[in-house]
């Protein structure tokens, strides 16, 4: 589906119908990454209407020449919302740079957002702060094995390397990797951060928010998390063993069940209002 904004069309995909979910994927991925990991979960289960979108430069949306920072990236998800979703409430999910931008959203849509899930979120470059990388289990055998151009950067990315992760990363992460105009995103990365006043809430979010992160994420890491968790009063924040940045892959069990949770807890949350 293509959303015809005033300087941008934004392609995106929309499966079921009921309570909206905005989803965000990470940086230089696309839709494949949030559809890959959240349509198992709502495909088992009614009421739910999941939009995925593709980011400027990433999957079906191409860049413009004006967008050269977060901020504008940010800009055209709220037009987008304001286009798609009027005045809907709905919920927002996010992955990591999709959870930065999420963060973002929540300053300028407060009180239309009725729940925040952040899969590994990043919490800006400036403030950044991982472990260094650390392969926690191998399958040498099939690695032997594998014959493919991108072995390398599914070595060099996640923590756990056999066929299972291997699939995955290759349909969900490595398929957008493959079409991203990386040449737009080197022009983002430099301006990486938001401006301060789309980082900083007015006051306490007090809805169902879950925080997903991963002892082994070498690309953003979990102890910046931890400050965003005591941002919102009513989040749980997770952090799992046995994954790094793709944890909803390497700990797939894990997060289709807190995931679920989370759910539950928005539901319970707006029948009780």
């Amino acid at each position: 589906m293509k959303c015809e904004l005033d300087l941008i069309t934004v392609h995106y995909e929309v499966f079921g119908s009921g309570t909206p979910i905005l989803l965000l994927h990470g940086f230089s991925c696309d839709r494949r990454l949030m559809m890959g990991c959240m349509e198992p979960i709502f495909s088992r289960q009614p009421g739910w209407k999941r939009i995925y979108i593709d980011l400027p430069g990433m999957g079906m949306t191409k860049e413009e020449d004006w967008i050269n920072s977060s901020d504008d990236m940010l800009d055209v998800i709220d037009q987008f919302v304001e286009k798609v979703l009027r005045e809907e409430r709905f919920l927002l999910a996010g992955e990591s740079y999709g959870g930065y931008l999420s963060k973002g959203l929540l300053t300028r849509r407060f009180d239309q957002i009725d729940g925040l899930l952040l899969i590994c979120p990043s919490a800006g470059r400036i403030k950044r702060d991982a472990p260094p990388f650390t392969v926690i289990a191998q399958d040498d055998a099939f690695l032997k094995q594998l014959d493919h151009e991108q072995k390398e950067e599914f070595t060099a990315m996640q923590v756990v390397q056999d066929a299972y992760n291997w699939a995955r990363f290759q349909t969900e992460i490595l398929s957008g990797i493959q079409v991203a105009d990386h040449a737009f995103l080197e022009r983002i990365e430099h301006k990486y951060d938001l401006s301060s006043h789309q980082e900083v809430l007015d006051q306490p979010y007090e809805k169902p928010v879950l925080i997903m992160t991963g002892r082994q994420d070498h690309v953003v890491g979990y102890r910046n998390q931890w400050e965003l968790a005591n941002e919102f009063p009513r989040a749980s924040f997770i952090l799992l063993d046995r994954a790094g940045h793709n944890l909803q892959i390497e700990q797939n069990h894990l997060f289709n069940s807190l995931v679920q949770e989370w759910l539950d807890r928005v539901v319970e949350n707006k029948q009780s209002r």
